[in-house]
């Protein structure tokens, strides 16, 4: 009896785990604010994987030009602020330190390793043989929770227009 009730008790804990995290992702998909990165272009193709499009954001050039010394250190902050124009294009203003925000702002959080800055989404996959469509591409649209989270939501070419 013992080894069901464990069994089970495994079972939902194998399947409610993961079935949380999609839920709270496909959540911040719907409600999350639109923050349109524009996007340092890089564009290899995997022979493994298919056609992918690596995305290197031109923010985290700026926020390495701009902050790169403070980005090594231990106890780096983990959010950059940006501002937002009428579109949603985001530009670099500085890195979190804690203080309100603008109306204008949205946290963004990244990752820095080795030099490289990362804002979580780091590959686009599409059906093989669509490279040149997906070559016009000029931002990543992320949306963003208000705690910095963001994930991809899609690309977007240079008019703004979903991909």
């Amino acid at each position: 009896m013992m080894r069901a009730v464990a069994f089970w008790l495994g079972l939902a804990l194998c399947l409610g785990v993961p079935a949380g995290l999609i839920v709270q992702k496909e959540h911040l998909l719907t409600t999350g604010r639109v923050v349109l990165l524009p996007l340092a272009p890089v564009d290899p193709r995997s022979l493994m994987q298919g056609d992918y499009m690596a995305l290197r954001y031109a923010l985290g050039a700026a926020l390495s030009e701009a902050d790169g010394e403070r980005l090594d250190a231990p106890d780096a902050p983990a959010c950059v602020v940006v501002a937002l124009d009428a579109d949603g294009v985001a530009t670099y203003r500085r890195l979190d330190d804690g203080a309100a925000l603008a109306a204008d702002e949205v946290r963004v959080r990244f990752r820095a390793r080795g030099g490289l800055v990362t804002f979580g989404a780091e590959a686009y996959f599409f059906e093989e043989g669509r490279g040149e469509y997906f070559a016009t591409a000029r931002y990543g649209e992320l949306r963003v929770a208000d705690d910095g989270v963001a994930l991809l939501a899609g690309l977007r070419d240079s008019d703004r227009n979903r991909l």
